[in-house]
């Protein structure tokens, strides 16, 4: 299943920063619906993601009924991205 969206890079604040794009909830949806097949335990979702020109593998954490594509540094750097930046994601649900 492969989807594309725009949303806005958000930080966490825990004893790290973290960096997630949240999925829209029509895209959301749509993982729900083939969650039970591609989920490896404890909710999360592996994905293959890109945003510019920065490929990348990782899973979505769950998250108030929606899912959170986390950003880690080697996407963050090469994009140049912050909080608060709006980014376009092209992203496929492994399984």
């Amino acid at each position: 299943m492969e989807l594309a969206f725009a949303g806005r890079v958000v930080e966490w604040r825990g004893p790290a920063p973290y960096y997630f794009v949240a999925v829209p909830d029509a895209e959301s949806a749509d993982i729900r619906d083939v969650a039970a097949l591609a989920s490896y335990g404890w909710g999360v979702i592996p994905v293959e993601a890109r945003i510019g020109t920065t490929a990348f593998t990782t899973s979505l954490f769950p998250k108030d009924g929606g899912y959170l594509l986390p950003l880690r540094a080697a996407v963050r750097r090469p994009e140049g991205l912050a909080a608060g930046d709006e980014v376009t994601v092209v992203m496929t649900v492994r399984w």
